[in-house]
């Protein structure tokens, strides 16, 4: 199970994908949006993602109270009125993508209609992301897996078989490359919401390059994900966890970005593969394990006893696990107190 954008391998074997979400946290500015894909880059993000809707493409300009929020970080507002806040303007995508480009990072966007999909396919965009609330919208994960470009999906409120009719959607439709990352969308999210053995549970029943879309506070959930198998991880970022957007209060700062980069790699690393045997960095501790030593001087033709022999380190002497049967057993030759017992010197 691989995934490839813009050339890189994600997958089991590669090390976790971090995706940069800059999501709202522009607030309205485009120089803020270039700041934060130059701090995407710096921190080791693999990839910035953005938010390509307008209000009138996501929701309906309606005070009708099934447009109104009730609850949450965001109670009493108006969705049309969220997202117009929100939203990022669609001229400002391509000196976005431009801008990451020039300095080497991966930029990509979460479609939220047809025309989205359109529109990013004129820039080029090297994959797509549905989001959590747009995972049940069967038509619009076929029509931008019909582009051919590789898929994340996320499945924040998503059963069990809302996932699988995603994932057959976007197969059907023509995507090969597909990603699912475990969601859950709660902003901010509580880490015991997580159930983080989820992750597992896709990858084995799905068959699918799996990853984790995480919006707790913290980095803990996110390493935690990585040591499952997540070969994704999606965090939202700010200039500014105090600059007081839609989303500011729950994203990752600089600091936190480039710690979990560094982490998330690190945490990889020593998952590396199942193996019993002798490794590099314990070669020169072998000789300080245990073994058998005798402890009085003994005349050759004498019988040992439990007296003569103790289990020690280092381990110069025979493994204690021969100690009962070499008790009652024959020196051949002296031995004096002090010296490794070996196996060959009785009878």
């Amino acid at each position: 199970m691989i995934l490839e954008i813009d050339g890189v391998k994600i997958g089991e074997g590669s090390p976790p994908y971090v995706i940069a979400e800059i999501s709202a946290n522009h607030n309205g500015q485009l120089k803020n949006a270039l700041e934060l894909i130059d701090m995407a880059s710096r921190c080791g993000a693999n990839a910035v993602k953005l938010q390509s809707y307008t209000p009138d493409t996501i929701t309906l300009d309606c005070d009708h109270e099934d447009f109104i929020i009730r609850g949450g970080l965001w109670n009493g507002r108006r969705l049309y009125d969220l997202y117009k806040e929100a939203f990022l303007p669609w001229e400002w995508h391509k000196p976005l993508f431009e801008h990451a480009n020039k300095v080497g990072i991966s930029i990509f966007s979460s479609v939220f209609d047809n025309s989205s999909v359109d529109f990013l396919e004129n820039l080029n965009t090297p994959a797509y992301k549905i989001a959590s609330f747009e995972a049940i919208d069967i038509p619009l994960i076929k029509y931008a897996a019909s582009t051919g470009k590789p898929m994340i999906i996320s499945t924040g409120l998503a059963d069990q078989e809302e996932i699988s009719e995603a994932i057959d959607a976007a197969r059907s439709a023509g995507c090969s490359n597909l990603a699912m990352l475990h969601c859950v969308s709660g902003y901010p999210a509580p880490i015991s919401d997580y159930n983080l053995r989820t992750i597992v549970d896709i990858k084995e029943r799905f068959g699918v390059v799996t990853g984790l879309s995480d919006h707790t506070i913290s980095n803990i959930t996110a390493l935690a994900g990585v040591a499952l198998g997540a070969s994704i991880v999606e965090k939202h970022i700010t200039l500014d966890r105090q600059s007081g957007g839609p989303d500011d209060s729950f994203s990752l700062e600089s600091k936190d970005l480039e710690r979990l980069c560094h982490d998330a790699k690190i945490a990889w690393q020593a998952l590396g593969s199942v193996d019993y045997g002798l490794k590099s960095s314990e070669i020169g501790n072998v000789k300080f394990r245990r073994s058998l030593y005798f402890v009085r001087d003994l005349n050759a033709g004498s019988k040992i006893t439990s007296e003569d022999i103790r289990s020690v380190r280092p381990g110069y002497g025979a493994a204690p696990k021969h100690y009962d049967s070499i008790i009652g057993k024959t020196v051949k030759q002296s031995v004096a107190k002090n010296m490794p017992v070996k196996l060959c010197n009785l009878i």
